[in-house]
């Protein structure tokens, strides 16, 4: 059977670039999403589209989107993986990081969901998983702005979900625990950064960027008639 076109946000490191590559890896056409083009491009995958889009930018986003369509048919599965972690107390933290945040790990997955949803409701198929996290879930120390986007994912992937269920589309929560990406680079205090990677230490290191990958593809390659709401995939070590 002929593979589908998915998309994929912040492409260029981490989950997204492994995602890619193991889809890719399966035949499909791919329109890879990130600000670090180059690092899109370093990829070198076949069938593949890379642009650089920062998803807060709505325009680009739906350009690059009509552009893949136009080579590749319709977008099948959208992963909303583009995110910032920008770790801090409230009472210190830059009001910056948290607009970022918000931007980003919120808006731009609203604009991702909006520009490919109609299409998806149309031709009664489609799929869009939507990259979370534990703080989605429950609440840690020095995570309370980021925690807040990502307890919004929750609610917004499962309103969408009951939604769309009618017409057949599919809206999936993949949360990742603990994990080796650049997210943490992102955050700006060193004292944080250092009590993280301590704690990653402590139980004996995290998952991998591939691990979380095989959970999405898994998601995506099930039937379209069978819908997992949500993967909460950690260390097993990992506690809390």
């Amino acid at each position: 059977m002929e593979k589908k076109l998915v998309v994929i946000t912040g492409a260029s490191s981490g989950f997204g670039a492994e995602i890619a590559k193991q889809l890719s890896e399966l035949g499909y056409p791919l329109l890879l999403l990130a600000r670090r083009i180059e690092r899109l491009e370093a990829l070198k995958l076949p069938k593949t589209l890379c642009r650089q889009v920062n998803i807060t930018d709505r325009h680009s986003f739906e350009q690059a989107i009509k552009e893949a369509e136009s080579q590749f048919g319709n977008v099948d599965c959208l992963v909303n993986n583009a995110g910032v972690m920008l770790l801090g107390n409230i009472e210190q933290q830059d009001a910056e990081e948290w607009e970022n945040m918000f931007a980003t790990n919120v808006l731009g997955l609203l604009h991702g969901m909006q520009l490919v949803l109609k299409k998806m409701k149309k031709n009664q198929s489609g799929t869009i998983i939507n990259i979370s996290s534990l703080a989605g879930r429950k609440t840690f120390e020095h995570h309370a702005a980021y925690s807040g986007t990502k307890f919004a994912v929750h609610g917004i992937t499962e309103t969408v979900r009951w939604e769309l269920a009618p017409y057949n589309v599919r809206v999936i929560t993949v949360s990742p625990g603990a994990a080796e990406t650049e997210l943490l680079e992102h955050t700006s205090r060193q004292d944080i950064k250092q009590g993280y990677t301590e704690w990653k230490s402590s139980i004996n290191g995290v998952i991998s960027a591939q691990d979380v990958a095989k959970a999405v593809v898994f998601c995506y390659q099930l039937p379209q008639n069978v819908c997992i709401r949500e993967i909460a995939i950690a260390p097993t070590k990992q506690q809390n």
